[in-house]
C-alpha cells in the first residue's frame, strides 16, 4: 500500500502528462499535468478512446497503430518516442514529445504514454528560424551595400588616381612655371638695377636730390622683387623635394661675420646689425647654405619690421656641442592671435600694413631648420619686438 501510495503521488506530481490506455486505445487514467496540457478534467477524457486527444490524421488512424502492433509485433512507436502533435479541449494544437511503454499487469496489457510539452521549444526554434531568416536578409542587404560600397571605391579610386595624376601634371607645369619665371624675370631685373646704378653715377655731377631718391626706389623695388622670385622658387625646389642639405664644418665667426656685412648693406638709415659669437670653439658642422639662407630671411625681417635708428643683435654660440643661432629685434612685433599661424604659408600678420612680403619667408625657415635637424622658437611683443631662436644638434 505505501509503495502505490508513493507511485501515484509521483505520476500525480510528475512535471510532464502521463496518461495509461488499455489494449482497445481506452484511456484509464491522465495525471494532472496531462489535464493541463489537454484542457481537461480526468472525468471528461477517463473511459474515452485516447484518440479525442490527437488531430488528423494521428485521430483516425490511431487504433489501426494498435491493432497493427498487437498483430505484427512490430512498434511504430513503442519503446522508441516521437514527436507528434496533440489536441486542446479548445481546439489548438500542440507540439510534444511521447515517449510510449507497454506494461504486463493483471493478465492485460496497458500502454503508458509520457508526454513532454514542446510548445516552448518550438516557439523559441520559430523565433530562432525568424532570426536566421532575417539574419540572411540583413547579410543580403549588408553584402548588396558592401558591393555597391566597394563599387563607389573602386570608382572613387579611379578619380582620384585621376586627380592625382592631375595634380602631378600641374605640379610639373607649376614647378617649370616657376623655374621658367625666376629666370625669366632675373634678367630684366639685373639689367633694371644696372642700369639704375649707371644712372646713378652719370647723374652725380648734375647733384638732383629727386634723381637720387627715384633711382633709390628704383633698387628698392628692384630688390623686393628678387626676394619673391628667391621665396617662390626656395618653396617650389623644398615641394619638389630638391632640397638635400650637404653637412660639412665651417667657422661659424667668419660665417657671421660676412652675412652681418652683408645685410648691413641694405639694412635702413642708422640700423646697426650687431654680431657676436660665443663658445669655446668657432668650428660647428651643418649645412652652412641653409643656414645663411635662414639668418638672411630673419635679419631681413628684423630690418623690414624695424624703424631707423636701431639695433638688431645677431649671435651665435656653440656649447656642449650645440649650436643656438639668436636674432633680436626691437621693431613691431607679432600680435599674440597672429603667433600660432607666423610659420604658415602665405601668412602675414596683422600689423605688417603696407610693408612688403609673401608671406613665406617663416615657411621656409621653419622648412630649412628641419632639414638640418634642428628647432625653431620665437618671442614677440606688439611694439617691443621679436626674437628667433634657432637650435642645431652637432651632425
Amino acid at each position: 500500500m505505501e509503495n502505490a501510495a508513493l507511485l501515484k503521488a509521483i505520476i500525480e506530481n510528475a512535471i510532464d502528462g502521463i496518461i495509461t490506455i488499455n489494449s482497445h486505445g481506452i484511456i484509464e487514467s491522465i495525471n494532472p499535468a496531462a489535464c493541463n496540457l489537454f484542457q481537461y478534467s480526468p472525468g471528461e477524457v477517463i473511459g474515452k478512446n485516447v484518440s479525442v486527444l490527437m488531430p488528423p490524421p494521428d485521430k483516425e488512424l490511431h487504433d489501426g497503430y494498435i491493432n497493427r502492433y498487437q498483430n505484427t509485433g512490430k512498434a511504430h512507436i513503442i519503446g522508441f518516442g516521437r514527436e507528434v502533435k496533440g489536441l486542446k479541449k479548445d481546439g489548438s494544437v500542440f507540439p510534444f514529445r511521447l515517449g510510449v511503454s507497454e506494461v504486463q499487469f493483471s493478465g492485460r496489457k496497458i500502454y503508458t504514454g509520457f508526454i513532454h510539452d514542446l510548445t516552448r521549444e518550438k516557439e523559441a526554434e520559430e523565433r530562432l528560424k525568424d532570426y536566421a531568416v532575417h539574419l540572411e536578409e540583413l547579410v543580403e542587404e549588408r553584402t548588396i551595400s558592401l558591393k555597391h560600397s566597394v563599387s563607389e571605391l573602386l570608382q572613387a579610386k579611379e578619380e582620384v588616381s585621376l586627380s592625382l595624376e592631375k595634380e602631378k601634371e600641374l605640379g610639373q607645369m607649376k614647378s617649370r612655371f616657376v623655374s621658367m619665371a625666376s629666370h625669366e624675370f632675373r634678367t630684366p631685373l639685373s639689367s633694371i638695377q644696372l642700369s639704375a646704378i649707371l644712372v646713378e653715377k652719370y647723374a652725380q655731377e648734375f647733384s638732383n636730390p629727386n634723381i637720387s631718391k627715384h633711382i633709390a626706389k628704383i633698387k628698392t623695388s628692384v630688390g623686393n622683387l628678387t626676394g619673391i622670385l628667391n621665396d617662390f622658387l626656395s618653396l617650389e625646389k623644398l615641394e619638389a623635394g630638391k632640397v638635400e642639405p650637404v653637412f660639412t664644418e665651417f667657422n661659424l665667426v667668419k660665417f657671421g661675420e660676412e652675412i652681418t656685412e652683408e645685410m648691413q648693406l641694405v639694412a635702413k638709415q642708422n640700423q646697426n646689425i650687431i654680431y657676436q659669437h660665443t663658445g669655446t670653439t668657432s668650428v660647428f658642422k651643418l649645412d652652412p647654405a641653409l643656414l645663411k639662407n635662414c639668418i638672411i630671411n630673419l635679419i631681413s625681417n628684423a630690418i623690414k619690421y624695424s624703424g631707423e635708428n636701431t639695433f638688431i643683435e645677431f649671435n651665435t654660440e656653440v656649447a656642449s656641442d650645440q649650436l643656438v643661432v639668436v636674432v633680436k629685434d626691437n621693431g613691431i612685433g607679432i600680435p599674440e592671435n597672429d603667433q600660432k599661424h607666423l610659420f604658415e604659408a602665405f601668412f602675414r600678420a596683422h600689423n605688417t600694413g603696407n610693408i612688403s612680403g609673401t608671406g613665406l619667408g617663416l615657411n621656409i625657415v621653419a622648412r630649412y631648420v628641419s632639414l638640418i635637424n634642428g628647432t625653431v622658437q620665437f618671442e614677440s611683443k606688439v611694439n617691443y619686438g621679436t626674437s628667433f631662436t634657432l637650435t642645431f644638434s652637432q651632425s
